[in-house]
C-alpha cells in the first residue's frame, strides 16, 4: 500500500461439505480467479486434493487484496491443510508469487517493500519466484529463497530435497560516461550556468527559448552532471519502481537518478499518482531524480496545478475510499517553453519576426498560474545559438568537470544539513535559512530593494536566499555576499517574459 508492504494472513480451512473454493477478505477480480491458478497449478505439480469445501480467508479483511503475489502463499496454505509436510517447516516463512498452470512461479510487483515489512516483522526467510531473488537480496538480514515451481518447493517442505538460499549477483561495472554529455553543447553558457547551480542545489529550473536553441538537449543532460544517488536514497527509488513494475529483469539496486519526460497529454491521475488502488504518478517515479516537462503550457490546467504541494511539501498525499497513502515526491523540476505561440516572440533579429498579438502571448503564458511559477527557483531565457558557435570545433567543458563541482557543493551542503536529514539547500524550510543563510550588510540591502521593486512574495524572499546559498557552496565560501545574491536575483527574473 503506497510505497509500503503490508503483511497478509493467508488463513485455509479445508474440511466436510459441498466441495466448493471460496476466497475472502476484500479480494479483487485477479486475487479472486487465483483459485483455478492455484488448484490447476496443484494438479499439473503432481499433488492430489481431495474433494472437500475450501475456505481461504485473507487478514486483515479490511484492506483490498490485488496482488497475484497470493497464488503461492493460498497454494502453500492449502498444501499445508492437507498434511503434505510439516507446519513447522513454513514456520516464520513468507511466500509471495503467481502460479502459471504448470504450476510455475511467476515474479510479481513490490517485492523489495515486502521484503522489508517481513524483515521488520521477524520472519526469517521469504520465498519468491527466480526473477524477483536479486531485488529480495537488497534487504539484508533475511533469508532468501528463489523457487522456480510448486513442486520444487513442495519437496523442499518436505525434507526430500534441499534448497539453498539465494546469493547476490556480481554488480556489472559502474558506467564511467553518459551518452548525453554537456561537452557536446555548443554556446549557452549562461543556460549551464544555471543548470549548474540547479544540479548543485537541487533547485526547479524554467527554461524560455525559441524552438531549436537546445532547451530540451540541455535537459536530457542533467542527470549526467548530478551526484551520484546515496545508499538511502537508492533503495527509495528502488522501492517505487518494484512497486509500479519498472525495474529491469532481475534488476537489482536502481543506482542512477530518475529522468522523466512525460508527453504533454498526460492525465492529472498519470502525473500525479492514484487509481482505486493507488498507484504512483510521474512525481513519485521522479523521487530523487528529475522530472522534465517540456512544452510546459501545452500541459492540460488541472495536470500542472498538482504540482504545487508536490514542490512545496516533496510528498503526495492520495486519499480514496478505503485509505489515505502518502507517496514521497522529492524531485526536481525542469520546465521548457517557448516564449509565445509561435515561438519567436523577442528574437526578431533572428529572421523569424513574431506573428503573435500581444493578447495571444498574454493567453499563451497565463497558462502556468502565478502560483506554480512562484515554486520554480531558476527562471532563465535560452537564446539562439549563434552560427560561430556552431561552426566551432572546440569542445564544451565536459559533464564530469561540472559534476565535480556539483558534488563538492553538495558535501558542503551534505555537512551542514545533516543533522536536518535533508540533503541540499532547496529542502531548506524558513527556519533553517534564517538559522544557515547569514547574509552580509551589502546582500541584505541588495534584496530588500529588489523584493521592494519586483515585488516578490515570501517564498520568492526564500527561494533567492537558497539559490544564493548554493551559488557561494560552488564557490566554497561560507559568506553570502551581494554578488551571490545578485546573480540569484537575476536567475528569478531573467526570461525576458512577464509571466506573473
Amino acid at each position: 500500500m503506497g510505497v509500503d508492504g503490508i503483511l497478509i494472513d493467508v488463513e485455509v480451512d479445508a474440511g466436510y461439505g459441498i466441495p466448493s473454493f471460496d476466497i475472502v477478505g476484500l479480494p479483487d477480480t485477479a486475487v479472486r480467479e487465483s483459485k483455478e491458478r492455484v488448484r490447476t497449478a496443484i494438479k499439473n505439480s503432481g499433488l492430489k486434493l481431495q474433494q472437500e469445501k475450501i475456505t481461504v480467508n485473507l487478514a486483515p479483511a479490511d484492506i483490498r487484496k490485488d496482488s497475484p503475489g497470493l497464488d503461492l502463499p493460498i497454494a502453500i496454505g492449502l498444501l499445508a491443510s492437507h498434511s503434505l509436510f510439516p507446519l513447522k517447516r513454513i514456520e516464520g516463512c513468507l511466500f509471495s508469487a503467481e502460479l502459471s498452470l504448470e504450476g510455475e512461479c511467476r515474479p510479481v510487483r513490490g517485492i523489495l517493500p515486502m521484503t522489508i515489512a517481513a524483515k521488520e516483522k521477524g520472519f526469517g526467510a521469504i520465498f519468491v519466484a527466480k526473477e524477483n531473488a536479486n531485488e529480495a537480496l537488497l534487504v539484508q538480514g533475511i533469508k532468501v529463497y528463489a523457487v522456480t515451481t510448486l513442486a520444487e518447493l513442495v519437496t523442499f517442505l518436505r525434507g526430500e530435497t534441499q534448497l539453498t538460499p539465494a546469493e547476490p549477483k556480481a554488480q556489472e561495472k559502474e558506467v564511467t560516461g553518459w551518452a548525453d554529455d554537456f561537452a557536446d553543447v555548443q554556446g549557452q553558457f549562461a543556460a549551464k550556468r544555471a543548470l549548474e547551480i540547479a544540479a548543485a542545489g537541487g533547485h526547479n529550473v524554467l527554461m524560455v527559448g525559441v524552438p531549436g536553441s537546445g532547451k530540451t538537449m540541455l535537459a536530457r543532460r542533467m542527470n549526467s552532471i548530478l551526484p551520484a544517488m546515496t545508499q538511502e536514497e537508492a533503495l527509495e527509488v528502488t522501492k517505487i519502481y518494484s512497486i509500479a513494475g519498472l525495474l529491469p529483469h532481475e534488476g537489482g539496486l536502481v543506482t542512477e537518478r530518475p529522468f522523466r519526460a512525460p508527453h504533454h497529454t498526460t492525465s492529472m491521475t498519470a502525473m500525479i499518482g492514484g487509481g482505486s488502488i493507488p498507484r504512483p504518478g510521474e512525481v513519485t517515479l521522479a523521487h530523487h531524480g528529475v522530472l522534465f516537462l517540456d512544452e510546459l503550457p501545452e500541459f492540460g490546467k488541472s495536470t500542472l496545478e498538482v504540482l504545487r504541494q508536490p514542490l512545496e511539501d516533496r510528498e503526495i498525499l492520495v486519499s480514496r475510499v478505503h485509505a489515505s497513502l502518502r507517496f514521497p515526491s522529492s524531485f526536481m523540476l525542469i520546465a521548457a517553453m517557448n516564449p509565445c505561440p509561435c515561438g519567436y516572440y523577442g528574437d526578431e533579429s533572428g529572421g523569424h519576426p513574431c506573428e503573435c498579438s500581444a493578447s495571444e502571448i498574454k493567453r499563451y503564458t497565463r497558462k502556468i498560474s502565478g502560483p506554480l511559477l512562484d515554486r520554480i527557483d531558476i527562471h532563465i531565457r535560452v537564446p539562439r545559438v549563434e552560427y560561430k558557435e556552431l561552426s566551432s570545433r572546440e569542445k564544451a567543458e565536459p559533464s564530469a568537470a561540472i559534476r565535480a563541482r556539483v558534488e563538492a557543493a553538495r558535501k558542503i551542503q551534505h555537512e551542514r544539513l545533516k543533522a536536518y536529514g535533508i540533503f541540499s539547500n532547496a529542502q531548506m524550510n524558513h527556519a533553517m535559512i534564517q538559522e544557515l543563510c547569514p547574509l552580509e550588510a551589502s546582500a541584505q540591502a541588495l534584496l530588500k530593494m529588489a523584493f521592494e521593486k519586483m515585488n516578490l512574495s515570501a517564498r520568492s524572499y526564500d527561494r533567492i536566499i537558497k539559490v544564493a546559498r548554493t551559488i557561494a557552496d560552488l564557490a566554497g565560501g561560507a559568506a553570502i555576499g551581494p554578488k551571490e545574491v545578485a546573480e540569484a536575483i537575476k536567475l528569478r527574473n531573467n526570461v525576458g517574459l512577464s509571466l506573473e
